[in-house]
């Protein structure tokens, strides 16, 4: 198949899969799984859709036996529309223009939704692989950051990869480092009181603030000290909420912390170093509470490990340049496979400051060379018949 052909295949894969709504809030992907589960179950997969959670469908889809499991994954919500009135298209309608797709999740992340989809196809057409097994899993709650996508695979045990491939916006390079996260809850409690009187009272968001001020003089000279290469540990307050009246001392605060740990960081570790520093502060106790929302570490994939190499390989032979690692700024489902030992790497068409953001797009011309680049390496992972 010419570049041509591969390129009107990805285009009209892509314009299928813009069609069908996916945004979250609220997060169905009941139409979309269906669409992904009958090409592939045509294509000869063992598949099947999944689920945990009402209208939150997971594709799993598999060729071959045993090992090596070389796992492809790409999340098939998006995020909302925002104000219609900034596209300059519809939405869910793709329009190609100067050799761009656009729509909503063009490139984060359909358009390597559509890639997979294609190679899945093509591994197919060529007989599947020639040793172990080749799995394709296509996945909501990715942009919820929630719990039922990929997530519940691993958790259920539905995927078990030695190879972990995901779909992300890295202009064909490779991401295989990625950064630990973890979301913290600090609550806090006082005692109301009229606001003409407030020495009667015991504010809960003066407390606050002084355990805020705590994490900012102590944690935040510390993270800023820890760095791997590009990539640094950090901390961001993101909400703050409580009282209930201009009028009144508030009884209850709380705020949300986001902590980004290096991938020699540890979840655990850093929520203990939370609470250690807030118990410095000398606040009364039962005054305060620290919970952990969610974490996960971070992982980082050896530059040695068969995907790594067969992909690197692979970027090189088609750009006649050596594969680039790029930094992430955010998280990727890879990170709930961090703990099990296995070779993670995100790699995909188009750019991270093109998805998010209304007018999304992905170039059809780095799609097409995404799935050459995917096909030599699965030749290289574990062979074609054909």
């Amino acid at each position: 198949m010419d570049r041509a052909d591969i390129g009107t295949t990805l285009a009209q894969i892509l314009a299928d899969l813009i069609r069908i709504p996916s945004p979250y809030p609220p997060g169905d992907s009941v139409a979309i799984s269906a669409y992904a589960a009958d090409r592939l179950r045509r294509a000869g997969y063992r598949t099947e859709i999944l689920s945990e959670a009402p209208g939150v469908d997971n594709v799993v889809a598999s060729l071959g036996d045993g090992r090596p499991h070389l796992v492809f994954n790409a999340h098939s919500d998006t995020v909302a529309v925002g104000d219609p009135a900034l596209w300059a298209t519809d939405p869910f309608a793709a329009a190609e223009r100067d050799g761009r797709i656009h729509g909503l999740g063009a490139g984060n992340c359909k358009g390597s939704m559509a890639v997979q989809l294609w190679l899945a196809e093509e591994i197919a057409r060529r007989g599947g692989p020639t040793r172990g097994t080749v799995t394709f899993t296509f996945v909501a709650d990715e942009e919820n950051l929630g719990p039922h996508g990929m997530a519940f695979l691993r958790r259920a045990g539905h995927v078990r990869p030695d190879v972990l491939i995901l779909g992300a916006q890295t202009e064909n390079q490779m991401i295989v480092a990625e950064r630990g996260v973890l979301w913290a809850r600090v609550a806090t409690s006082g005692r109301a009181a009229h606001a003409g009187n407030p020495a009667a009272g015991d504010s809960a968001i003066l407390r606050l603030l002084r355990l805020a001020q705590a994490l900012e003089s102590v944690l935040a000279p510390r993270l800023a000290a820890r760095r791997d290469g590009a990539m640094q540990s950090t901390m961001n307050i993101g909400l703050i909420s409580g009282g209930s009246n201009a009028n009144v001392v508030p009884a209850r605060a709380e705020m949300t912390i986001d902590r980004r740990l290096l991938p020699s960081e540890k979840v655990e570790d850093a929520f203990t170093e939370l609470q250690r520093i807030l118990a410095t502060v000398g606040e009364p106790e039962g005054s305060w509470t620290l919970e952990r929302l969610t974490g996960t570490n971070g992982f980082r994939a050896g530059a040695d490990g068969p995907g790594v190499r067969a992909l690197a390989a692979a970027i090189e032979a088609a750009s006649g340049r050596p594969a680039a690692l790029l930094n992430a700024t955010g998280v990727s489902d890879g990170r709930y496979f961090a703990d099990d030992g296995i070779e993670i790497v995100n790699f995909g068409p188009g750019s991270g400051a093109d998805g998010h953001a209304a007018n999304e797009s992905v170039p059809l011309a780095e799609m097409v060379d995404a799935a050459q680049i995917l096909m030599v390496a699965v030749r290289h992972l574990v062979g074609l018949h054909k």
